[in-house]
């Protein structure tokens, strides 16, 4: 059956490869951008996470063009890395407003519509970072460190409707981000990741479309690091 999915931050990187993963499996799916238009085939709404009303008009949107969000991947997010030393409160509010806070105004925005349906599916991309650490990125490791106690929580509170919450978490993947990188820095993390590589977009979009399918109906709460096993042991 062929359901409503949003996806933030879903023109590139990993949420574009999990909105293709979901549109070949025939779901009607929308993707959130605050720049680039999202490719020929995915449906896209403008919208700023930092902002409570942009959320709302970009849902209200998703759900005229396909119904009600039946599945939410979370995965809007932004770095400013900074030695914690030289990091700005600017550093860490914009951080936390775009990693965390959009991701509970997303969230709260399509609550309601599964639980009138008792039903629904909801994935947050957090990251390797936020489990282990990293130097200079202390407010994007707190950032999605805080993802999982959100996720927890609202595992807790919609699981007795029907409706999971899980969470992801990539390490190093191949993406616009990691990009801007230096060629010396992507070999040592690499060199720290028992795969020894980066990680694929399509490698992460493939767990997180299990985690929204049926063989994954009862696993909630649940954190599943992506990361060629940087994090073993956090």
């Amino acid at each position: 059956m062929s359901r409503s999915v949003l996806v933030t931050g879903g023109n590139r990187g990993i949420g574009l490869a999990v909105a293709r993963a979901f549109a070949r499996d025939g779901d009607k799916v929308a993707v959130t951008h605050r720049g680039v238009e999202p490719p020929e085939g995915l449906a896209g709404c403008r919208c700023d996470v930092t902002s409570a009303d942009d959320v709302d008009r970009a849902v209200t949107e998703v759900e005229t063009l396909h119904g009600a969000v039946e599945v939410l991947v979370a995965n809007a997010g932004i770095t400013r890395d900074k030695l914690f030393l030289r990091m700005t409160e600017e550093d860490l509010e914009a951080v936390l407003d775009t990693n965390l806070k959009g991701t509970f105004r997303v969230t709260r925005r399509v609550v309601p519509g599964m639980l009138k349906a008792r039903r629904g599916r909801i994935v947050f991309v957090s990251s390797s970072v936020g489990l282990r650490g990293e130097r200079g990125q202390s407010n994007y490791a707190a950032s999605k460190a805080a993802l999982i106690g959100l996720a927890r929580s609202l595992a807790w509170e919609l699981g007795p409707r029907g409706i999971t919450v899980n969470v992801v978490a990539p390490g190093l993947t191949d993406t616009d981000m990691t990009a801007i990188l230096p060629e010396q820095r992507i070999r040592d993390m690499c060199a720290e990741t028992p795969l020894q590589r980066m990680a694929a977009p399509e490698e992460i979009a493939e767990v997180i479309r299990f985690l929204a399918s049926p063989a994954a109906s009862y696993l909630t709460g649940a954190v599943i690091p992506v990361d060629g096993g940087a994090s073993m042991g956090h």
